[in-house]
Parts: structure tokens; sequence; C-alpha cells
């Protein structure tokens, strides 16, 4: 059953994203707002998808945030990459740039609100990452960070990048922790297994503490439900 599902999946999720990121542009010629509509509308056909073929659905619990926030969420799958654009209304979520190199959807994700970082985290880049990042804030939106830097396996823990801190300083927002349990049903490699993943709010961070402080704080909140399966 769990590979039928897993089929059945990459057939209707992936065969009719094709279509639906071919016709993004579509929905660009009616402004920002139009496209960010429509691209979570998308999101929320993954989020089907994952439900009703593969059996995999998401528990939110812990505290939510109001208002303009700074996410600082656990990566370990692709499933909270859209789940979150789902459930956090819609964020400027900052992605790695080799993103922006596919067709179309490279093309859609950046006028959506994407901000891309480069992996090499030079300055110049880092600069960059600065600039559309206060954008996004000044246009009112949410700032969705994934600060370990790459997706993980549960039990892997690694340090905070760098980029993080500096985001922090440069927002002035209350950093929104997010944890979450997802890796144990959707690997990094291997079948997607039916269940329920938790996504857990830890208590707002407020802005303004020192730089070991909050990456302390941060690491430790999005963390809390990891565990090593073996």
């Amino acid at each position: 059953m769990t590979l039928i599902r897993n089929v059945a999946f990459v057939l209707v999720f992936y065969g009719l994203s094709v279509p639906i990121v071919l016709l993004a542009p579509l929905s660009a010629l009616f402004g920002r707002r139009a496209l960010i509509g429509y691209a979570t509308g998308w999101a929320r056909f993954h989020r089907w998808c994952a439900r009703w073929l593969l059996g995999i659905r998401a528990r939110y619990d812990g505290p939510r945030p109001a208002g303009q926030v700074f996410f600082a969420a656990k990566h370990q799958s692709m499933f909270e990459t859209l789940d979150l654009i789902v459930e956090m209304d819609s964020p400027a979520v900052i992605m790695r740039r080799e993103f922006a190199r596919i067709p179309v959807w490279g093309w859609a994700a950046q006028r959506y609100g994407i901000i891309l970082v480069d992996r090499a985290a030079s300055s110049k880049a880092l600069r960059a990452l600065m600039r559309e990042a206060k954008k996004a804030k000044e246009s009112g939106r949410s700032v969705l960070l994934f600060p370990e830097g790459t997706r993980v396996r549960p039990g892997e823990q690694p340090p905070l990048k760098s980029g993080f801190a500096g985001l922090y300083k440069m927002l002035d927002l209350p950093v929104a922790p997010i944890a979450t349990d997802i890796g144990r049903l959707w690997p990094k490699g291997g079948l997607k297994c039916a269940g329920v993943a938790t996504f857990r709010f830890g208590e707002p961070i407020p802005p303004g503490l020192p730089r070991a402080e909050i990456e302390a704080r941060v690491h430790a909140a999005i963390n809390v439900l990891d565990r090593n399966p073996g």
C-alpha cells in the first residue's frame, strides 16, 4: 500500500504541477497579489495530495503568533516548504538560489516573493539577502527561514547558519520558532509513510537579543520534537 500511495502521489501531484506551473505567468498579469494567491492554491493542492494520496496530514500546536513575524523552522522534507505557505498566510520564504534555475517555476517564485540566498554566503550575497528581506518586511509580509540551512534527517541538529543572526537584527521582528517531526514520515530518501506529523510553535522570542542568546533559543526550540530513529 505504501508503494501504491507513493506512485499515486508522484503521478498526480507532479503530473498536474507541470501545467499549474506553466500557467503561473498568466496569474502574474493580474499583479503580485494574484500570483501569491495562485501559489498558495498550488500549496493547498500539495496538502490535499499529501493527505488523500499519501495519508500524511499535519497537526499544528503551540501558541500561534499574531501579526508580522520572523518564522524560523526546522527543515526535514519538501512538505513544510509548501505547507507552511498555506498555514502561515503566504510569508516570503528564503530559499537557495538553485531553485530559481527551474524554468518558469523560478521566474514565478521570485515574483511570489521568494528570497534567494547563495549557498556560498559571500558578503555580496548576504547584502542582497538583507535587501530583499527588508523589502518583504516593508511590504507587510512575514518572513520564513530554515535557519539550519538545509534539509536534515531526524536526529540531525546542525548549528544555525550565520545569516540568521544578521536577518534577526535587521528585521527587528519577533521570532516564531517552528519544530517538526515530519522527517519520520517524509524521509530524505525512501518511501513516504502515512501518519500525522506535528508542527509545534515555540513561545515567540522578542527582537533585540544578543546573538548567542537568540541562536541558542531558536536552535533549542526548533529541535524540541527531534529524535534519532536509530
